[in-house]
């Protein structure tokens, strides 16, 4: 029983903490730009279900703390459906009943009645927050923790590998990758990764010569410790750094800043390769996870966390440290899939507004319907698809398939 009850504390309740904060600050982002543009708002609620708090202020609105700590939401004022656009005879029925209960004019408070550009600004700045918290995240660290830098040195080279094949060696420093220089090993390996069947190019240093070395990653199957098992790209190397290359560096607050940016981009760019890689058959789908790989992610990072030190202290600044800079980088998946042109998602949304800026007139209901129909639909697949992803990876079928036999 305490077995369990430790397994649902280390996976489970991190995983609903770092859940909830990054939702809380996506739907603050609207909240903010909402209320600064005179946005009526009737709730903001941090968790679902039953309030174990409530309180309403002076403006209306109503502050809540659901017991289900699975995000959060905010409610604006007059909204019909769950698609938040309703269409124009929506906004007619909408407008009458505005006026006939405050009079003339109160209809302008209401966020479907502002300018079309407001209600665009609105929308997008959900994604926006979870993308400055991620900066905010990484700047802090780079600024309080710093960071150290481990070159890429060669430590291993595989026989038979694409790295054999290109003529690395023991103790080269990749310096470069596809013509752009690198301070850090993992630049690397996620370019490694991500290129599978594709040509990289690496710059690398040999003694006082600078050397031009051009490798095909091919995929092999791994058990990764976190992820669970995935197909990712290889060349072959094993890359290791003296103590004399090892760097620790801590930024001031604005090179923090900018590398917070830097970082933020960096993993956009890798989701924006994998993707398109993953729609023109490069790249298999195992890397998507949802809840379940996200949990066990989280509990294995916890672990990993807690076990690093004995000392109370320092184990609790490794678990902060952990859990902050995973809610980084789920906080730029969140607002990435966010902005996704699908309805029912913030860029469903603004595709809709897009639309009624250039044809002056809300998207029809029936349009809107089957939009939001297709886009939960899609949404479903996708949960359905990354669960059984994250199900094949924690090896689920072959236990119950040894239970059975």
């Amino acid at each position: 029983m305490l077995g369990v009850l430790g397994q649902i504390l280390i996976y489970i309740v991190p995983f609903l903490l770092v859940l909830t904060f990054i939702v809380t600050i996506h739907e603050l982002g609207h909240f903010l730009v909402a209320r600064a543009f005179g946005v009526k708002v009737d709730r903001f609620a941090v968790g679902f279900g039953k309030a174990v708090f409530s309180r309403t202020d002076r403006h209306g609105i109503e502050w809540r703390l659901g017991w289900l700590p699975l995000g959060g939401y905010v409610k604006f004022s007059g909204d019909l459906d769950a698609s938040s656009v309703p269409d124009q005879a929506g906004l007619n029925e909408l407008r009458q009943r505005v006026v006939a209960q405050s009079g003339p004019g109160a209809e302008r408070d209401y966020f479907h009645f502002k300018p079309v550009w407001q209600r665009a600004l609105v929308v997008a700045a959900g994604p926006v927050a979870n993308f400055i918290l991620a900066i905010t995240i990484f700047a802090i660290v780079f600024m309080a923790v710093g960071v150290q830098l481990r070159p890429a040195r060669v430590a291993q080279v595989q026989a038979g590998s694409p790295a054999a094949a290109a003529g690395f060696q023991v103790g080269d420093l990749i310096t470069g990758v596809n013509d752009k220089a690198i301070k850090d090993g993992s630049a690397v390996t996620r370019t490694v990764m991500l290129s599978t069947g594709d040509p990289v190019r690496f710059t690398v240093e040999r003694g006082a010569q600078t050397l031009h070395l051009t490798a095909v990653p091919e995929r092999r199957e791994e058990n990764d410790p976190v992820a669970g098992r995935v197909k990712v790209g290889r060349i072959g190397l094993g890359l290791g750094s003296t103590a004399a290359d090892v760097r620790h560096v801590r930024y001031g607050p604005v090179s923090a800043v900018v590398e917070g940016v830097r970082q933020t981009g960096d993993v956009i760019g890798s989701t924006l390769t994998y993707l398109g890689r993953l729609v023109t058959g490069r790249e298999s789908g195992d890397q998507f996870s949802g809840p379940l790989g996200i949990a066990k992610a989280t509990g294995s990072l916890t672990t990993a966390a807690v076990e690093a030190s004995p000392a109370p202290g320092q184990m609790a600044i490794n678990l902060l440290l952990t859990l902050t800079t995973l809610a980084a980088i789920l906080s730029i998946g969140i607002g990435f899939l966010n902005l996704l042109p699908i309805p029912i998602l913030d860029g469903g949304h603004l595709l809709f507004y897009g639309y009624e800026a250039v044809a002056k007139r809300p998207v029809s209901a029936r349009f809107q319907e089957m939009g939001y129909r297709a886009g939960l639909a899609l949404l479903a697949g996708f949960m359905l698809f990354a669960t059984w992803n994250d199900l094949q990876k924690l090896n689920l079928f072959q236990f119950l398939g040894g239970l059975v036999s």
